[in-house]
């Protein structure tokens, strides 16, 4: 018993016909006639009766089509399957992203994503940058966004956006009548500041020490999100990422630009044990227009 057997008597049983089976699988009607017989020969089953020159299913062969059947339509998912596979991966996409980037731009650009592939299914992580790293390093993730303190031997990274810092800060704050706040202006104002390991927060803090100036933190926390949050409660201002002010601009929370410039920098992560797919390609495309989004967004603060 072969393929070619079973897919003659299937094409027979759904037709009701040797003739159109022939027409559908491309065939004469005696090569259809002869592979009936030898499937029947394999199977010892009498899968016809020969009534008038018209082949006429037996009740062994109504139970054995109901097998063939369910056998055909597996083969249907298998071909779909290695459709979606050959340009999709596996119909799942597993993405990763630091705080920052998880606020606005990353849904973002699944919302964006989704539009065009509505069945893929995408499960998506907010975590520490370090365990995105280590995340894309074991497979667990297909794109990850992280920070710049990460080590990136032994994956695959490229530079994803490198963005100046905005200090962040009430709008009744004294600082709002700058445009542009420097070292100098921040001195004796008290200040929310990232986590000390982040290595924005300690660029940050090599410029107040080159200008001569002591940061007053109240306040520490490792997200970005956070800095505006808590500065929005009052008080004090906050160096934060520009990937996450477009979550405040309905606050009234301003942001203005700092010199010397101090930059957040975001890079793209993926495994380096596996080729990209067309899903990964896809759904980077639609990070890296959001990412120009933003850019002309920041640009015109």
């Amino acid at each position: 018993m072969n393929y070619r057997q079973l897919e003659a008597f299937n094409a027979v049983m759904i037709s009701g016909s040797t003739v159109r089976a022939a027409e559908l699988m491309g065939i004469t009607q005696p090569a259809v006639s002869r592979l009936i017989m030898e499937l029947e020969a394999a199977t010892r089953l009498p899968l016809f009766d020969r009534i008038r020159g018209r082949l006429v299913p037996t009740p062994e062969g109504q139970l054995f089509f109901r097998e063939v059947e369910t056998s055909f339509k597996g083969i249907d998912r298998l071909r779909s399957a290695a459709a979606n596979i050959r340009d999709y991966g596996a119909g799942i996409l597993k993405v990763a992203s630091l705080a920052a980037g998880g606020a606005v731009l990353v849904p973002a650009a699944i919302r964006s994503f989704r539009e065009t592939h509505p069945v893929v299914r995408i499960t998506f992580h907010i975590t520490w940058s370090s365990e995105v790293r280590n995340g894309i390093a074991d497979g667990q993730y297909d794109v990850g966004l992280a920070a710049d303190e990460i080590d990136r031997s032994g994956i695959d990274s490229q530079l994803f956006v490198n963005f100046p810092a905005l200090v962040a800060m009430p709008h009744e704050h004294p600082l709002t009548l700058y445009q542009t706040i420097t070292p100098d202006l921040l001195k004796d104002h008290p200040l929310v500041g990232l986590a000390p390991e982040d290595r924005a927060r300690q660029r940050f803090d090599s410029v107040m020490a080159e200008a001569g100036v002591e940061p007053d933190y109240v306040v520490e926390t490792p997200s970005a999100s956070t800095v505006c949050s808590l500065v929005l409660s009052g008080g004090a201002v906050g160096i934060t990422n520009p990937l996450v002010t477009e979550s405040f601009r309905s606050t009234s929370l301003v942001f203005r630009t700092f010199e010397p410039r101090v930059m957040f920098t975001v890079y793209l992560l993926f495994p380096a044990t596996r080729q990209k797919s067309q899903l990964v390609r896809d759904f980077t495309a639609e990070l890296m227009t959001h990412r120009n989004r933003f850019e002309s967004a920041v640009d015109d603060t």
